[in-house]
């Protein structure tokens, strides 16, 4: 997309790439910093323990967010303009998250949204879709594969017996959050969304999007609860999100009739 196209999209703010890149690199900056502090040198000691679920649930939300920032460089949003800085930002954050090959997860996602919430869709499950654990384990194992677990079990083990990590800390600052995040990732990104439930969908995206004020809207994840707006503009970066739905409400709401 030409600096000129950029301009004239309403879809790309005029400083779009510049705040997109700087809160990736501020996202993966933070989660390395935790996972190393976390992993390599967390005491367990009864001064210790209270901050651990603290620790564990920022984490998780980090964790989401290193797969909402690749999100946002498979549509070329997070750096409009710049395929390459896509690219490269948004395969360190899927090697960060779970070892996911961003060329193959990219493919799957706009599998997705072409069509959502149907039987070609990858993150859909169209003989179960009214089981919340079903549809998971779907979810899941469409992501989750052999080279995954062969990747990290290779680092688990350099962990341990290169490194000297001890394996509690493995299990609860590491494995803990990434399968939280998982969790967290399919109920608000996939299945509230894409659900099959009343009312109907509003059109053939087969989206919803979910109520929540923006606060909570970032803590869940990181707006992507705004999903039905996602789907009808994917080139708006997540941080973007509820100005999108602001604007959409604005555009839908009953206009008051003129006084005589």
């Amino acid at each position: 997309m030409s600096d000129t196209a950029n301009r004239t999209n309403p879809d790309v703010h005029p400083l779009q790439a510049a705040i997109g890149v700087s809160l990736a690199l501020l996202i993966v900056a933070t989660w390395l910093v935790l996972h190393v502090g976390c992993v390599f040198f967390w005491p367990w000691t009864g001064a210790t323990a209270w901050l651990a679920p603290l620790a564990i649930a920022l984490q998780t939300w980090l964790y989401v967010g290193l797969f909402i920032i690749a999100h946002d460089c498979m549509h070329g949003s997070l750096a409009p303009g710049q395929p390459a800085v896509n690219r490269w930002l948004g395969r360190v954050a899927l090697a960060l998250y779970a070892a996911f090959d961003y060329d193959e997860v990219i493919v799957k996602h706009f599998a997705h949204h072409r069509h959502p919430g149907t039987a070609d869709d990858p993150d859909f499950d169209d003989h179960r879709p009214q089981s919340f654990w079903a549809w998971y384990a779907k979810f899941f194992a469409e992501y989750f594969g052999w080279r995954q677990a062969i990747a990290i079990g290779a680092l688990v083990l350099l962990y341990q017996a290169v490194l000297g990590v001890s394996l509690a800390n493995i299990l609860v600052f590491w494995a803990l959050p990434a399968l939280l995040s998982s969790l967290q990732l399919f109920t608000f990104g996939t299945y509230l969304p894409h659900r099959i439930a009343l009312p109907p969908f509003a059109d053939g995206h087969r989206a919803r999007t979910n109520d929540y004020p923006a606060w909570l809207s970032l803590i869940t994840c990181y707006h992507f609860g705004y999903h039905h707006e996602h789907h009808l503009r994917p080139g708006v970066p997540w941080w973007r999100l509820p100005a999108a739905r602001r604007a959409r409400d604005a555009s839908t709401a009953p206009r008051a009739s003129a006084v005589p």
